[in-house]
């Protein structure tokens, strides 16, 4: 079987087994390293027995058979040799500055040839750790929906330095294997994704704070309601087919939200009271001992429901 070029995951947790998972899916090399090696050897048997458990179900991705997409990863045990002939590097470290720009660091002083540089950061700005090395013009976040490997969508975020060529060139591949890249036009904290995602918790957090509606109902505004019609319309288009257009819709509604989002209170940190309530509520829907129960069959659906929308397109 013929492979791809070689792509280097730093970091071997959860996020980046799903991006191993989404590169060998198309073909692509893989080669993962940690800084504590015994984690890569683990991490590959976790990939290999969920490829096998996904082809079982039939929710696999790609062409490739199970075997043939775990035969194309293997571990590293230096970051000189996971760095050695690598087209497209994917960092995948703890959220922390300090951390990703010694990281950085340290792959821009070893590199022998001229990848593009990835983070999977989550609201960390790519200049803040990406500035500082010879290669930032090939650098830039890649930052996806968790769980990346069944939720397609991933944000591209470029730093000042950043080559347009580049931006295009990974948009292009991630296109590729399958993800579904946006552009982040610029530099903001959080980025799209968290930036959407934190308005939605500061209210929710506020209305079960004010005791408007209960912890489970508030999750089944989204499950129920809001997520459904989410899943295959953004807000805008949903706002467009809710009315005669969205011109009417702005006509109809837009005093009436103006004077919902007047009432919104101050943004308030998530401790306290309300927090042990909702961390209450939800350990007795989804206790501990059975979170990876419930994780993998979130990730089960959600396969599903791509393979409805990849079908009604």
């Amino acid at each position: 079987m013929a492979s791809k070029e070689k792509v280097a995951i730093i970091g071997s947790g959860l996020i980046g087994q799903s991006w191993a998972m989404i590169f060998v899916s198309a073909g692509y090399r893989v080669q993962m390293y940690d800084n504590q090696p015994e984690k890569v050897i683990t991490a590959i048997k976790s990939i290999v027995d969920q490829l096998n458990n996904l082809e079982s179900k039939k929710l696999l991705r790609g062409n490739l058979s199970a075997s043939e997409q775990a035969a194309l990863i293997s571990g590293a045990t230096t970051m000189s040799e996971v760095l050695q002939d690598v087209f497209w590097v994917q960092e995948c470290v703890f959220e922390d500055v300090a951390l990703k720009q010694k990281v950085f660091k340290h792959i821009d002083s070893m590199l022998k040839c001229d990848p593009i540089l990835c983070s999977s950061t989550s609201f960390i700005p790519p200049s803040q750790f990406m500035g500082h090395i010879r290669h930032r013009s090939s650098a830039l976040v890649n930052h996806p929906v968790n769980p990346p490997y069944f939720a397609p969508l991933t944000e591209l975020v470029p730093s000042p330095w950043t080559k347009p060529e580049i931006v295009s060139r990974a948009k292009a591949i991630l296109t590729e294997v399958g993800q579904k890249p946006i552009v982040v036009k610029k530099e903001v904290p959080g980025f799209i994704i968290n930036r959407i995602q934190d308005a939605i918790f500061a209210e929710a957090y506020r209305l079960i704070e004010d005791d408007v509606v209960s912890v489970e109902d508030l999750d089944a505004v989204m499950s129920e309601g809001l997520g459904m019609r989410y899943a295959f319309t953004g807000p805008w288009e949903t706002a467009h087919l809710n009315a005669n257009g969205m011109t009417e819709y702005f006509e109809k509604y837009a005093q009436g939200i103006f004077d919902v989002q007047s009432t919104f209170k101050p943004v308030k940190k998530m401790e306290g009271p309300t927090a042990e309530k909702i961390i209450e509520a939800m350990n007795k829907k989804v206790p501990m001992e059975t979170l990876n129960e419930r994780r993998k069959w979130r990730d089960e659906m959600m396969i599903k429901l791509s393979q409805i929308k990849k079908s009604s397109q």
